[in-house]
């Protein structure tokens, strides 16, 4: 890949997505959106996730037009409704409830902009988790993790002991899925 020269920003502060962003050995600087998030009603789960992600890429682009900016937002979706990120403690351990042995969707959308160039996609996986107790969530919340996630879980900490199954690509449950963004990013 031939990216050495294209510079990028990502769109965001999520550590783990600073993370895996290196893995793919691009030139990249850090300037969070700060947009509030305005979801389309009539959009579908998988739409909303492609277009959040890309007001948030565009909102960086509007004043980096020389560079690509990369979004991302990913939501949590059981039985259709879409799960974001807690208002609280009560809030994930409610979250956590409904996710106790059942099966939920993780999308996550990816957008690449800049002054000439639009692209957003998405990227899905299924997780099922472990039944867990009623303790076990309030310890689970108590260590602060599930506060500022998606559906109130990390699957790649604390959480991860609850996870029975996973099908599909980790990345994206993750919040950016690594293979389909280096398929985008090559070919620019």
């Amino acid at each position: 890949m031939n990216n050495k020269d294209k510079k990028y920003i990502l769109a965001s502060k999520s550590p783990r997505r600073i993370e895996l962003l290196k893995i793919l050995n691009i030139d990249f600087i850090v300037i969070p959106s700060n947009i509030c998030e305005e979801i389309k009603k009539e959009l579908t789960n998988e739409e909303v996730v492609m277009d959040i992600a890309l007001q948030k890429a565009e909102d960086i682009s509007s004043l980096h037009l020389d560079k690509y900016v990369l979004g991302f937002d990913t939501l949590v979706i059981l039985d259709g409704v879409p799960l974001g990120k807690p208002k609280d403690e009560e809030d994930a351990f409610r979250m956590l409830k409904l996710l106790s042995g059942r099966t939920h969707t993780v999308l996550t959308g990816c957008a690449i902009v800049n002054n000439i160039y639009r692209d957003s996609f998405y990227s899905s996986a299924e997780v099922t988790f472990h039944d867990m107790s009623d303790k076990e969530i309030k310890e689970y919340v108590d260590t602060k993790e599930p506060l500022d996630k998606a559906g109130a879980y990390g699957i790649q900490a604390y959480g991860s002991k609850f996870i029975k199954e996973v099908k599909g690509d980790y990345f994206t449950i993750v919040g950016l899925p690594i293979a389909k963004l280096y398929n985008r990013i090559k070919v620019l």
